[in-house]
């Protein structure tokens, strides 16, 4: 790795940004104020974004496309922020050119392309992290202490609603959009993958793009996490709760007073034996919202990321994590195709002739 020198006793790393759409502005931001990161090249075909960053940053040099930017052996990790079908093309490049890659979730289009990610950056001892951002959010990292330490008892169930109305997205669907945030979550937590997927949906924008998606994941510990995805809602949720036989837990993202409640509440069952029956037995305890730390998760990430560079911690984003994510979102979709394609099956023929329009 190419280091220019030391900030603080920090080392630098040159980073080139590929995409500067939504997420990559994000980025671009917090690559640019992280005093361990130099960003010195961005990756886009805009000439008017060009023009404006020159004028903006004319310290960072801008391409078209990314060529220029893996033949430079100055430049020490890429950061990818494209669409999905290209996440493969470009870390595989980034990682044959002897470059550390971070690349916007979901890591690839296809479980075959991350596990050939894995695989190169194994073989040539670079980091490959995915910017699972999530997993770096204080309430994502209390609700794994509290996971972790047994608080919560026996976890039964993970209940996820993360609905809005659009943004609709041009080469993803819904699942692919919205469900790898809770799969990387659920996978951070509990450290399991499911033997069961289930999923649902409907196309009522493009057709053959879900624009709504009910997903049901079966664990071999008799957890069952559902969740609830669309881009068809009037309202915007982003609300996560999990039962547990000792305590529960809701997680609201929206909420910026209390967003984490533990409800020191659960269920026991006992047997009344004259009658074999189960009874429950309800227990109805004190709720607390645990202060959490006042962080931006993405900054945390690209700090997360140099550290990882320069071998200061271990990567817990990375490529096999992603390619887990990758894994269940194919299983997903495999569920979620059977099911249109039931769906259509039952329609009218008028309605099925509508939808293919």
């Amino acid at each position: 790795m190419n280091l220019r020198g030391c900030l603080r006793g920090i080392s630098m790393v040159r980073v080139a940004l590929c995409g500067m759409g939504y997420w990559g502005r994000n980025l671009f931001r917090v690559l640019s104020s992280n005093p361990g990161v130099e960003l010195v090249a961005v990756v886009d075909p805009k000439p008017e974004l060009a023009e404006k960053l020159r004028q903006s940053h004319p310290q960072i040099v801008v391409h078209a496309d990314a060529s220029a930017v893996m033949a430079d052996p100055t430049i020490d990790a890429v950061v990818i922020a494209t669409p999905v079908f290209s996440h493969y093309d470009l870390a595989r490049a980034a990682l044959e050119a002897r470059k550390h890659v971070m690349v916007e979730k979901p890591m690839c289009a296809s479980s075959a392309e991350a596990s050939d990610l894995v695989a190169r950056a194994e073989v040539y001892g670079l980091t490959l992290m995915v910017d699972h951002t999530f997993l770096f959010h204080p309430a994502v990292l209390k609700l794994a202490e509290l996971v972790h330490s047994g608080a919560l008892g026996h976890v039964s169930y993970f209940d996820s609603q993360r609905i809005n109305l659009g943004l609709f997205q041009p080469d993803v669907n819904v699942l692919w959009d919205l469900a790898p945030h809770d799969l990387s979550i659920l996978d951070f937590l509990f450290g399991i993958e499911p033997f069961d997927v289930e999923a649902t949906g409907y196309c009522h924008v493009n057709q053959g793009s879900p624009d709504i998606s009910y997903l049901t994941l079966h664990y071999p510990n008799s957890m069952v996490a559902h969740l609830n995805l669309s881009w068809m809602s009037p309202v915007k949720l982003r609300r996560v709760a999990i039962g547990g036989s000792e305590q529960m837990v809701v997680w609201d993202d929206l909420n910026r007073d209390e967003p984490l409640k533990i409800y020191d509440s659960g269920i026991t069952f006992h047997s009344k034996q004259e009658r074999d029956l189960i009874l429950p037995n309800y227990r109805i305890g004190s709720v607390s919202s645990p202060r959490l730390a006042a962080s931006e998760p993405l900054v945390d990430v690209v700090e997360h990321f140099r550290q990882s560079i320069t071998k200061q911690v271990t990567c817990k984003t990375d490529g096999r994590l992603g390619l887990r994510v990758v894994r269940a979102l194919e299983r997903a979709q495999a569920a979620l195709d059977l099911s249109l394609r039931r769906v259509r099956g039952f329609m009218p023929a008028s309605i099925n002739a509508v939808a293919a329009e």
